[in-house]
Protein backbone atom coordinates (compact mmCIF):
# COMPACT_ATOMS: atom_id res chain seq x y z
CA UNK A 1 0.00 0.00 0.00
CA UNK A 2 1.09 3.84 -1.35
CA UNK A 3 1.55 6.40 1.07
CA UNK A 4 -0.66 8.33 -1.31
CA UNK A 5 -3.25 5.10 -0.83
CA UNK A 6 -2.78 5.56 3.07
CA UNK A 7 -3.44 8.87 3.09
CA UNK A 8 -6.23 9.07 1.44
CA UNK A 9 -7.84 6.41 3.55
CA UNK A 10 -7.05 7.78 6.31
CA UNK A 11 -8.74 11.12 5.26
CA UNK A 12 -12.04 9.32 5.34
CA UNK A 13 -12.15 7.71 8.51
CA UNK A 14 -15.45 7.59 10.51
CA UNK A 15 -16.25 7.93 14.21
CA UNK A 16 -17.53 4.15 13.58
CA UNK A 17 -13.81 3.89 12.80
CA UNK A 18 -12.73 5.37 15.98
CA UNK A 19 -15.38 3.68 18.03
CA UNK A 20 -13.41 0.47 16.71
CA UNK A 21 -10.57 1.51 18.53
CA UNK A 22 -12.35 1.81 21.76
CA UNK A 23 -12.19 -2.20 21.13
CA UNK A 24 -16.23 -1.88 22.14
CA UNK A 25 -17.04 -6.04 22.71
CA UNK A 26 -14.19 -6.13 24.87
CA UNK A 27 -15.12 -3.13 26.39
CA UNK A 28 -18.70 -4.09 27.35
CA UNK A 29 -17.80 -6.58 29.65
CA UNK A 30 -15.24 -4.49 31.13
CA UNK A 31 -18.29 -1.85 32.09
CA UNK A 32 -20.45 -4.65 32.84
CA UNK A 33 -18.21 -5.56 35.62
CA UNK A 34 -17.42 -2.72 36.65
CA UNK A 35 -21.18 -1.32 37.17
CA UNK A 36 -21.56 -5.08 39.00
CA UNK A 37 -18.53 -3.65 41.07
CA UNK A 38 -20.80 -0.65 42.14
CA UNK A 39 -24.25 -2.29 42.13
CA UNK A 40 -23.18 -4.39 44.97
CA UNK A 41 -20.80 -2.41 46.81
CA UNK A 42 -22.04 -1.51 50.82
CA UNK A 43 -23.37 1.97 51.22
CA UNK A 44 -25.43 4.61 48.42
CA UNK A 45 -24.31 6.64 45.68
CA UNK A 46 -26.40 9.20 43.67
CA UNK A 47 -28.13 7.66 40.20
CA UNK A 48 -26.34 10.57 38.55
CA UNK A 49 -22.92 9.81 39.76
CA UNK A 50 -23.00 6.19 39.29
CA UNK A 51 -23.88 6.82 35.83
CA UNK A 52 -20.68 9.56 35.63
CA UNK A 53 -18.62 6.11 37.24
CA UNK A 54 -20.01 3.68 34.70
CA UNK A 55 -19.52 6.50 31.83
CA UNK A 56 -15.60 6.79 33.31
CA UNK A 57 -14.91 3.32 33.51
CA UNK A 58 -16.23 2.75 29.44
CA UNK A 59 -14.38 5.30 28.84
CA UNK A 60 -10.84 4.30 30.43
CA UNK A 61 -11.30 0.78 29.50
CA UNK A 62 -11.48 2.10 25.57
CA UNK A 63 -8.77 4.63 25.75
CA UNK A 64 -6.73 1.77 27.13
CA UNK A 65 -7.59 -0.76 23.83
CA UNK A 66 -6.96 2.45 21.55
CA UNK A 67 -3.58 3.56 22.80
CA UNK A 68 -3.26 -0.57 22.44
CA UNK A 69 -4.04 -0.58 18.82
CA UNK A 70 -1.77 2.36 18.25
CA UNK A 71 1.51 0.18 19.90
CA UNK A 72 0.75 -2.98 18.61
CA UNK A 73 0.01 -1.34 15.14
CA UNK A 74 2.85 -3.65 13.45
CA UNK A 75 1.84 -6.65 15.16
CA UNK A 76 -2.06 -6.52 14.52
CA UNK A 77 -1.03 -5.96 10.10
CA UNK A 78 0.13 -9.41 10.85
CA UNK A 79 -2.68 -11.22 12.40
CA UNK A 80 -5.57 -12.25 10.63
CA UNK A 81 -8.07 -11.72 13.76
CA UNK A 82 -6.33 -8.12 14.07
CA UNK A 83 -5.77 -7.05 10.18
CA UNK A 84 -8.75 -5.18 9.41
CA UNK A 85 -8.50 -2.76 13.07
CA UNK A 86 -8.34 0.75 11.78
CA UNK A 87 -4.52 1.43 12.14
CA UNK A 88 -3.48 -1.54 10.01
CA UNK A 89 -5.94 -1.46 7.27
CA UNK A 90 -5.26 2.56 7.11
CA UNK A 91 -9.00 3.92 8.33
CA UNK A 92 -7.71 6.04 10.87
CA UNK A 93 -3.95 7.41 11.60
CA UNK A 94 -1.96 6.20 14.17
CA UNK A 95 -0.64 9.57 15.35
CA UNK A 96 -4.67 10.35 15.82
CA UNK A 97 -5.04 7.18 17.20
CA UNK A 98 -2.73 7.84 20.30
CA UNK A 99 -4.01 11.03 20.58
CA UNK A 100 -7.37 9.81 20.74
CA UNK A 101 -6.57 7.64 23.49
CA UNK A 102 -4.74 9.60 25.82
CA UNK A 103 -7.11 12.26 25.72
CA UNK A 104 -9.61 9.86 26.58
CA UNK A 105 -7.52 8.40 29.56
CA UNK A 106 -7.02 11.99 31.02
CA UNK A 107 -10.24 13.20 31.01
CA UNK A 108 -11.80 9.71 32.84
CA UNK A 109 -9.30 9.73 35.36
CA UNK A 110 -10.08 13.44 35.44
CA UNK A 111 -14.07 13.46 35.80
CA UNK A 112 -13.59 10.01 38.52
CA UNK A 113 -12.01 12.33 40.50
CA UNK A 114 -13.71 15.29 40.40
CA UNK A 115 -17.21 14.01 39.94
CA UNK A 116 -17.16 10.86 42.17
CA UNK A 117 -13.42 10.03 44.74
CA UNK A 118 -10.04 9.85 43.98
CA UNK A 119 -9.92 6.78 44.88
CA UNK A 120 -11.91 5.46 42.34
CA UNK A 121 -10.29 7.73 40.19
CA UNK A 122 -6.46 6.41 41.05
CA UNK A 123 -7.38 2.89 40.67
CA UNK A 124 -8.99 3.89 37.24
CA UNK A 125 -5.06 5.64 36.75
CA UNK A 126 -3.55 2.91 37.40
CA UNK A 127 -5.61 0.48 35.71
CA UNK A 128 -5.05 2.22 32.48
CA UNK A 129 -1.02 2.92 33.21
CA UNK A 130 -0.55 -0.84 34.17
CA UNK A 131 -2.72 -2.01 30.43
CA UNK A 132 -0.54 0.36 28.49
CA UNK A 133 2.87 0.37 29.96
CA UNK A 134 3.26 -3.08 31.64
CA UNK A 135 0.82 -4.95 29.54
CA UNK A 136 0.96 -3.55 26.49
CA UNK A 137 4.58 -2.02 25.93
CA UNK A 138 6.72 -4.66 28.54
CA UNK A 139 5.19 -7.86 28.89
CA UNK A 140 3.27 -8.87 25.86
CA UNK A 141 6.29 -9.23 23.50
CA UNK A 142 8.75 -10.58 25.78
CA UNK A 143 7.11 -13.37 28.26
CA UNK A 144 4.25 -16.20 27.83
CA UNK A 145 3.44 -15.15 31.02
CA UNK A 146 1.66 -11.51 29.29
CA UNK A 147 -1.46 -12.45 30.12
CA UNK A 148 -1.09 -13.93 34.02
CA UNK A 149 0.38 -10.55 34.84
CA UNK A 150 -0.78 -8.47 32.26
CA UNK A 151 -4.13 -9.39 32.69
CA UNK A 152 -4.52 -7.26 36.31
CA UNK A 153 -5.42 -4.19 34.13
CA UNK A 154 -8.69 -6.29 33.15
CA UNK A 155 -9.31 -7.04 36.79
CA UNK A 156 -9.94 -3.85 38.03
CA UNK A 157 -13.20 -2.30 37.04
CA UNK A 158 -15.26 -4.19 40.08
CA UNK A 159 -12.88 -2.68 42.15
CA UNK A 160 -13.07 0.63 40.87
CA UNK A 161 -16.86 0.45 41.02
CA UNK A 162 -16.59 -0.91 44.45
CA UNK A 163 -14.27 2.07 45.51
CA UNK A 164 -16.55 4.74 43.69
CA UNK A 165 -19.47 3.63 46.01
CA UNK A 166 -17.44 3.40 49.45
CA UNK A 167 -14.63 5.46 48.88
CA UNK A 168 -12.06 2.67 49.52
CA UNK A 169 -10.24 -0.43 48.38
CA UNK A 170 -11.39 -3.23 51.23
CA UNK A 171 -10.91 -7.44 50.92
CA UNK A 172 -14.49 -7.70 49.21
CA UNK A 173 -13.57 -5.21 46.83
CA UNK A 174 -9.92 -7.18 46.18
CA UNK A 175 -11.81 -10.26 45.93
CA UNK A 176 -13.70 -9.29 42.69
CA UNK A 177 -10.39 -8.38 41.55
CA UNK A 178 -9.09 -12.02 42.20
CA UNK A 179 -11.96 -12.76 40.06
CA UNK A 180 -11.39 -11.67 37.00
CA UNK A 181 -7.13 -11.86 37.71
CA UNK A 182 -7.79 -15.90 37.49
CA UNK A 183 -10.30 -15.76 34.91
CA UNK A 184 -8.57 -14.08 32.61
CA UNK A 185 -5.48 -16.50 31.94
CA UNK A 186 -7.73 -19.52 30.59
CA UNK A 187 -9.98 -17.16 29.05
CA UNK A 188 -7.09 -15.76 27.02
CA UNK A 189 -5.26 -19.40 26.68
CA UNK A 190 -7.94 -20.50 25.02
CA UNK A 191 -7.77 -18.15 22.19
CA UNK A 192 -4.06 -18.56 21.69
CA UNK A 193 -4.68 -21.93 21.04
CA UNK A 194 -6.70 -21.67 18.27
CA UNK A 195 -4.98 -18.67 17.00
CA UNK A 196 -1.06 -19.81 18.13
CA UNK A 197 -0.48 -19.15 14.32
CA UNK A 198 -1.53 -15.95 14.37
CA UNK A 199 0.70 -15.27 17.68
CA UNK A 200 3.39 -17.37 16.21
CA UNK A 201 4.02 -15.07 12.78
CA UNK A 202 3.33 -11.94 15.02
CA UNK A 203 6.25 -12.86 17.29
CA UNK A 204 3.90 -12.42 20.17
CA UNK A 205 5.41 -14.71 23.08
CA UNK A 206 1.73 -16.87 24.13
CA UNK A 207 2.03 -19.82 25.91
CA UNK A 208 0.86 -22.14 23.28
CA UNK A 209 3.82 -20.72 20.76
CA UNK A 210 6.50 -21.01 23.80
CA UNK A 211 5.72 -23.47 25.68
CA UNK A 212 3.24 -25.73 23.57
CA UNK A 213 -0.24 -26.56 23.61
CA UNK A 214 0.11 -29.37 26.63
CA UNK A 215 1.51 -27.46 28.75
CA UNK A 216 -1.23 -24.42 28.07
CA UNK A 217 -3.88 -26.87 28.60
CA UNK A 218 -2.16 -28.55 31.50
CA UNK A 219 -2.25 -24.40 32.83
CA UNK A 220 -5.67 -23.66 31.68
CA UNK A 221 -7.18 -26.36 33.89
CA UNK A 222 -4.64 -25.44 36.85
CA UNK A 223 -6.46 -21.75 36.55
CA UNK A 224 -10.05 -22.64 36.26
CA UNK A 225 -10.00 -25.47 39.37
CA UNK A 226 -7.98 -22.69 41.44
CA UNK A 227 -11.08 -20.24 39.93
CA UNK A 228 -13.67 -22.13 42.11
CA UNK A 229 -13.01 -21.06 45.69
CA UNK A 230 -12.64 -17.33 44.79
CA UNK A 231 -15.49 -17.26 42.69
CA UNK A 232 -17.36 -18.87 46.21
CA UNK A 233 -15.47 -15.71 48.11
CA UNK A 234 -18.39 -13.44 47.98
CA UNK A 235 -21.13 -15.72 50.06
CA UNK A 236 -18.08 -16.69 52.49
CA UNK A 237 -17.84 -12.61 52.69
CA UNK A 238 -21.08 -11.84 53.01
CA UNK A 239 -21.52 -9.78 49.76
CA UNK A 240 -23.43 -12.48 48.10
CA UNK A 241 -26.54 -15.41 49.30
CA UNK A 242 -26.92 -19.17 47.98
CA UNK A 243 -28.11 -18.41 45.23
CA UNK A 244 -24.88 -16.91 43.95
CA UNK A 245 -22.82 -19.19 45.80
CA UNK A 246 -25.34 -22.05 43.84
CA UNK A 247 -24.94 -21.05 40.34
CA UNK A 248 -20.90 -19.74 40.91
CA UNK A 249 -20.54 -23.72 41.58
CA UNK A 250 -22.47 -24.93 38.88
CA UNK A 251 -20.88 -22.06 36.57
CA UNK A 252 -17.30 -23.36 38.04
CA UNK A 253 -17.88 -27.05 37.86
CA UNK A 254 -18.58 -26.24 33.96
CA UNK A 255 -15.60 -24.63 33.42
CA UNK A 256 -13.66 -26.77 34.97
CA UNK A 257 -15.34 -29.50 32.86
CA UNK A 258 -14.47 -27.18 29.93
CA UNK A 259 -10.58 -26.91 30.56
CA UNK A 260 -11.12 -31.03 31.13
CA UNK A 261 -12.30 -31.28 27.38
CA UNK A 262 -9.65 -28.81 25.85
CA UNK A 263 -7.14 -31.06 28.35
CA UNK A 264 -8.14 -34.07 26.15
CA UNK A 265 -8.66 -32.74 22.87
CA UNK A 266 -6.81 -33.53 19.35
CA UNK A 267 -8.26 -30.29 17.67
CA UNK A 268 -8.94 -26.56 18.26
CA UNK A 269 -12.90 -27.38 18.64
CA UNK A 270 -13.19 -27.52 22.31
CA UNK A 271 -10.80 -24.65 22.58
CA UNK A 272 -12.67 -22.76 20.81
CA UNK A 273 -16.19 -23.58 22.94
CA UNK A 274 -14.26 -22.85 26.18
CA UNK A 275 -13.09 -19.78 24.87
CA UNK A 276 -16.88 -18.48 24.04
CA UNK A 277 -18.22 -20.53 27.39
CA UNK A 278 -15.48 -18.31 29.42
CA UNK A 279 -17.26 -14.79 28.15
CA UNK A 280 -20.51 -16.41 29.59
CA UNK A 281 -19.39 -17.60 32.78
CA UNK A 282 -18.09 -13.96 33.58
CA UNK A 283 -20.86 -12.61 32.36
CA UNK A 284 -23.54 -14.64 34.47
CA UNK A 285 -20.92 -14.77 37.53
CA UNK A 286 -21.64 -10.91 37.98
CA UNK A 287 -25.35 -11.00 37.11
CA UNK A 288 -25.91 -13.29 39.83
CA UNK A 289 -24.07 -10.94 41.66
CA UNK A 290 -26.03 -8.05 40.72
CA UNK A 291 -29.55 -9.76 40.53
CA UNK A 292 -29.39 -11.25 43.92
CA UNK A 293 -28.28 -7.60 45.46
CA UNK A 294 -31.60 -5.97 43.18
CA UNK A 295 -33.90 -8.72 44.41
CA UNK A 296 -33.09 -8.48 47.94
CA UNK A 297 -33.09 -4.80 47.76
CA UNK A 298 -36.74 -4.94 46.94
CA UNK A 299 -38.04 -8.00 48.94
CA UNK A 300 -39.80 -6.51 51.97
Amino acid sequence: MTDLTVQQRVSGATAGDFIELLKPRVMSLVVFTGWAGLMVAPGDIHPVLAAVAVLCIAVGAGASGAINMWYDRDIDAVMARTARRPIPSGRVDADDALAFGVVLACASVLVMGLAVNWVAAALLALATLFYVFVYTMWLKRRTPQNIVIGGAAGAFPPMIGWAAVTGGVDVAGILLFLLIFLWTPPHFWALALFRSGDYARAGVPMLPVVEGPETTRRQMLLYTLLLLPVAAGPWFLGIAGPVYLAGALVLGGLFVASAVRVLRATDDKPAKQMFGFSILYLFLLFALLVGERIIAGVTP
